[in-house]
């Protein structure tokens, strides 16, 4: 089984254009592992769509499967690009998520990310207030006082601003406390995040059924919306995450657009 590596701001993906039906899950979890498989933060599945030039799954490497992935999408496009499946420009891809509007000029991939959305039941959030927006929301773990903005970018992520340097942040101690804490019934994606400027962000993401990631897309929206919310960024923003930078353009009340670049890293085939 032919397959690609692809990376986005070090957030990286195999990608497997293939119109039989496979357990993609087992197949994720055996693919994505660092040691005994090829290693990825996920399985992208290239599919054809009856609503959009294209069709995308993707699988976590626990084999979950993600609702939306901006730097997912990012790959794909190059993918789809370097395999002359479709021609540089603007073009759009069903996800799990909806349908993404892409634009490809260069090296250079815009996607539209769609509308935040912020009512605990679209995040989705087990809690009794009838909140619109969920800011601050303090939890405790291990001990630590958490205060946390919580919104849904078509998957849920919940966003902290912490004191102290994200890079000194115990995320993997409490990254997976949080994505799995009582409050989300289906897990959350969890961001820490420096405010360096009214431009420029400093963050970390643990990605729900992932880990520690060096870069995530939506974890970018999010953490761009929940700054915003505080009234600390404005206009286009930087988030500079481990793996690069990830500029995010949101007007605080339409759709979000994630630009970056991707690359091809080099084919291989899978043993079936």
């Amino acid at each position: 089984m032919k397959f690609a590596k692809l990376q986005a701001t070090g957030n990286d993906f195999i990608l497997i254009e293939d119109g039989k039906e496979r357990d993609w899950s087992s197949l994720a979890k055996a693919m994505c592992h660092r040691h005994f498989g090829i290693g990825a933060d996920g399985l992208i599945i290239l599919l054809q769509s009856k609503v959009a030039e294209l069709g995308m799954r993707l699988f976590n490497p626990d084999g979950s499967e993600a609702e939306a992935c901006g730097n997912g999408l990012r790959c794909l496009t190059r993918y789809a690009i370097e395999r002359g499946i479709l021609a540089a420009g603007e073009f759009t891809v069903e996800t799990l998520g909806g349908i993404r509007k892409v634009n490809s000029c260069g090296n250079l991939i815009q996607v539209n990310m769609g509308k935040p959305e912020f009512k605990a039941d679209e995040i989705p959030m087990c809690i009794e207030e009838n909140l619109d927006i969920i800011i601050d929301y303090p939890i405790t773990v291990q001990g630590r006082k958490l205060l946390l903005t919580c919104l849904s970018m078509g998957n849920p992520h919940a966003v902290c601003f912490p004191d102290d340097p994200v890079a000194d942040f115990p995320l993997s101690a409490l990254g997976p406390e949080v994505e799995t804490h009582l409050l989300f019934p289906k897990r959350v994606n969890f961001e820490v995040a420096n405010i360096l400027d009214r431009k420029k962000v400093r963050a970390r993401v643990w990605e729900r059924g992932v880990g520690e990631t060096l870069s995530c897309g939506t974890g970018a929206c999010a953490v761009t919306v929940a700054a915003r919310l505080h009234d600390r960024v404005s206009g286009d923003v930087d988030i500079v995450l481990p793996g690069g930078v990830l500029t995010v353009t949101w007007d605080g009340v339409g759709e979000m657009m994630l630009s970056g670049s991707a690359d091809l890293v080099f084919w291989g085939e899978w043993p079936e």
